[in-house]
């Protein structure tokens, strides 16, 4: 798995090409290099329930093929598929989230033969017949790990639910002490908090204890039905500035291409509605649970940082129009199909 990881770093170089790498092509590629039993794991229809069965904890039962069941070209297959949908931030994230399941398995102290934490559990599972003129999806699921992608005659028209976790959050010793894999999403946020006006920040805070779990959780629809919080119009200038480059933080764990549409939505669904909410300590702290929460009439991006004594971060972006493609892709499915 070590390898797997390590071609991961190799390609993340020729990511930032201006061009991404045609979606179908790649999808093909990859179906192409398995074999027969492989195949049976991978392929579902685009129709079926398994589509929406959204998890990031660990489980046994996940279906799709894993990545330690791959040989070196069909994982160097799944990493070129990775690449036209995820920027190389994005990808560079996920291939350290793997790696902490070697962490925690260190810290867990679990034997060798034990694979409740195991780096090669992330799976890959496609949706439909990729094609030119084709509705389908694919999924890369594990712990801590999961994008729902769905294309429509070659576009990449969603890419949530896309949730990114890290536990623990600051590896605290070992070879990889100091690893902080989504310290930006944690920075940036309390740098926007913390230069609020005490008006500001009495809007900002719903609750003085934070959640113990991302609130939308793994529904199959993301609804927070009463939005709280400061308003992007109730925001300096300034603090305008750093909520969009928080925003632009997570939309951009995708390519370059996807990365603005979402954004061209959530700026056309008017940014005056965006809403920052905040719950828990006000210090970033091991041991100080907190929560924030960024909404819009087409988006809810979530972040929480609670359990095993505030050293877990869960976070999560989802498109409230778009989330595994959206009932319109799917009825355009079944039509055509």
């Amino acid at each position: 798995m070590y390898r797997f990881l390590l071609l991961i770093c190799i390609h993340l170089f020729f990511i930032n090409s201006s061009r991404a790498q045609d979606m179908v092509a790649a999808a093909n590629q990859f179906i192409q290099t398995l074999d027969s039993s492989q195949k049976v794991k991978t392929l579902y229809p685009l129709d079926v329930d398994e589509r929406y069965n959204f998890h990031f904890f660990p489980k046994d039962d996940r279906k799709g093929i894993p990545m330690n069941e791959l040989q070196a070209a069909q994982k160097k297959a799944a990493i070129d598929l990775m690449k036209t949908c995820l920027s190389g931030q994005g990808l560079k994230k996920v291939s350290e989230i793997m790696e902490l399941e070697n962490v925690l398995k260190t810290l867990e102290q679990r034997p060798p033969n034990d694979h409740f934490r195991d780096s090669g559990k992330y799976y890959i599972t496609i949706f439909g017949i990729p094609g030119n003129q084709t509705t389908w999806g694919w999924r890369l699921e594990g712990h801590h790990v999961s994008f729902n992608f769905s294309a429509d005659e070659k576009k990449l028209v969603s890419g949530t639910p896309g949730f990114l976790g890290a536990n623990p959050a600051i590896v605290q010793q070992g070879p990889h002490k100091g690893m902080q894999v989504l310290k930006d999403e944690a920075d940036m946020a309390f740098a926007l908090l913390h230069s609020l006006s005490a008006e500001e920040l009495k809007k900002t805070l719903i609750d003085t204890a934070a959640p113990n779990e991302i609130i939308t959780f793994v529904s199959r629809k993301a609804m927070l039905e009463h939005p709280s919080g400061l308003l992007f119009s109730e925001m300096t200038g300034a603090q305008q500035q750093q909520f969009l480059e928080l925003i632009n933080l997570y939309v951009h764990r995708y390519t370059r291409l996807f990365a603005e549409q979402l954004l061209k939505e959530i700026q056309q669904a008017g940014l005056n509605n965006l809403r920052f909410a905040w719950a828990g300590y006000q210090h970033p702290q091991i041991g100080k649970p907190h929560y924030y929460r960024i909404q819009g009439p087409t988006i809810i991006i979530e972040y929480d940082n609670s359990q095993n004594n505030a050293n877990h971060v869960h976070s999560v972006v989802r498109d409230l129009q778009n989330d595994f493609g959206g009932d319109l892709l799917l009825e355009h499915y079944k039509s055509s199909h």
